[in-house]
């Protein structure tokens, strides 16, 4: 692939995708986060495969992007986890905090 086609692509996922964002209603954004998140699991895929192709950058590269895909993807499933606890009932958050 081109450096010209790789540029190509790149602007026309990020246009589409702050355009779907913007879109989105705040009252899918819950389920839109918890998806993406399981995506980006993806990406901790590929950075394992890129980590074990056995020269030395590749191996560093790969060891980055697994710390960093690892830490995103932890990360947002707090985050999707903070946000549920907000739409459950009185009740079950009383449970939690020992009221």
């Amino acid at each position: 692939m081109t450096l010209a086609i790789g540029i190509t692509v790149f602007v026309l996922a990020a246009f589409i995708g702050f355009e779907v964002i913007t879109k989105v209603p705040p009252q899918l954004h819950t389920p839109l986060m918890s998806g993406s998140n399981a995506i980006s699991g993806i990406t901790l895929v590929g950075a394992l495969l890129v980590a074990g192709r056995g020269d030395l950058l590749s191996g560093i590269l790969g060891f980055l992007a697994v710390t960093f895909a690892t830490i995103n993807v932890v990360g947002g499933f707090l985050v999707t986890d903070r946000m549920l606890e907000m739409f459950g009932t009185r009740r079950r958050l009383s449970r939690r905090d020992g009221r």
